[in-house]
């Protein structure tokens, strides 16, 4: 249960398309650019990728002036179920969060739940005297998500 010093962000949508598809285009960073909804706030956003192109090892760095900065290494790939993630922001402040896609069968598709859970900065703190994560990130997930599903189920049709 999260507590004043923590916070968790969770939506969640029921995309028409096999798990493989989905997995897929959030298992590699490179194929981010076609869902994420940050990607798009920033046409001269700076990428840098290493390692694996998919999967456990991965990493994916970003410099923007209105996307900020961090970094998203992917620590467990788990095909067709389950992606964890270590998101790092460092600017405009630093935090380190937990984030998730957690693949569950339903009928018709798979239903993709986005997590992210974290400790409060004391940025993050002040803010939320003036705003709600929940509200501000999750209509970012939401969004997402759907980007998620247009092209998941476009590709699963084709």
């Amino acid at each position: 249960m999260a507590n004043s010093d923590t916070f968790s962000v969770e939506r969640s949508a029921l995309i028409v398309a096999p798990a493989g598809v989905v997995f897929d285009f959030i298992n590699d960073f490179h194929q981010w650019t076609l869902w994420s909804p940050w990607e798009k706030l920033d046409p001269d956003m700076q990428r840098s990728y290493s390692g694996p192109d998919a999967g456990v090892g991965a990493h994916y760095g970003w410099d923007s002036k209105k996307a900020g900065a961090g970094t998203m290494d992917l620590t467990t790939s788990e095909p067709s179920s389950l992606i964890v993630i270590d998101l790092r922001f460092t600017k405009p402040f630093k935090n380190n969060n937990d984030t998730r896609f957690v693949l569950t069968p339903e009928a018709g598709g798979v239903r993709v739940t986005w997590t992210m859970t974290g400790k409060h900065t004391f940025f993050s703190k002040v803010m939320g005297l003036f705003m709600n994560m929940d509200k501000v990130v999750g209509k970012d997930f939401a969004e997402g998500l759907s980007n998620l599903k247009a092209i998941s189920e476009a590709k699963a049709a084709a």
